[in-house]
């Protein structure tokens, strides 16, 4: 795409004032114009940069998953390692601290799968994606809230869990489906 044609459909932004603050979220109102529109205020909810892993067994044959209850769709499901990246804090380095933490498993090293965006007409909430290829048990998760059970859940039955809705949560299903598509294995 040539840059006229980009700066055509650029939607044009005049300003920007948070509404809402906290330390999860801030929600800002922007003045923005799309091209041939009229201005208007758009809503953007600002979250915190997050990173994810998707933890294989040696053998590239299980994945290590959290289930867990969510309480704002009330449901529950399976989810891989996630978590904000600290102040201070690279998203490598997140996503090892969370596996530990969720789960009790040490991985050594993560390699970095992609980025990308959940929501982004709305909000912007940077997710990073790792995968881990082995992991040690080191002892029981510290962060007892995340996981209702950890388990090591076989390869071959997550896309069956997808379709199921098992899995619903946009980092684990990005992160496996990325996983699946690429036959990533140990």
């Amino acid at each position: 795409m040539s840059d006229s044609q980009q700066s055509q459909g650029r939607w044009n932004v005049y300003g920007e004032r948070p509404i809402y603050e906290n330390f999860w979220t801030t929600v800002t109102l922007m003045e923005v114009e799309p091209p041939g529109q009229d201005r208007f205020e758009h809503h953007v909810v600002r979250l915190h940069r997050c990173a994810g892993v998707v933890v294989l067994d040696a053998a590239g044959e299980n994945v290590l998953m959290l289930y867990r209850h969510r309480f704002i769709p009330d449901t529950w499901g399976w989810e891989i390692p996630v978590g904000m990246v600290d102040p201070g804090e690279t998203s490598e380095q997140t996503a090892i601290r969370e596996v530990e933490e969720e789960t009790g498993y040490r991985v050594s090293a993560v390699d970095h799968i992609l980025s990308y965006e959940p929501m982004i007409g709305i909000a912007t909430s940077p997710h990073e994606l790792y995968v881990a290829r082995g992991a040690e048990r080191v002892g029981p998760p510290t962060d007892t809230t995340e996981a209702a059970r950890i388990d090591w859940v076989p390869r071959r039955n997550v896309q069956g869990m997808i379709a199921r809705q098992e899995i619903y949560d946009s980092p684990s299903l990005v992160g496996l489906l990325h996983v699946l598509a690429a036959n990533e294995s140990a």
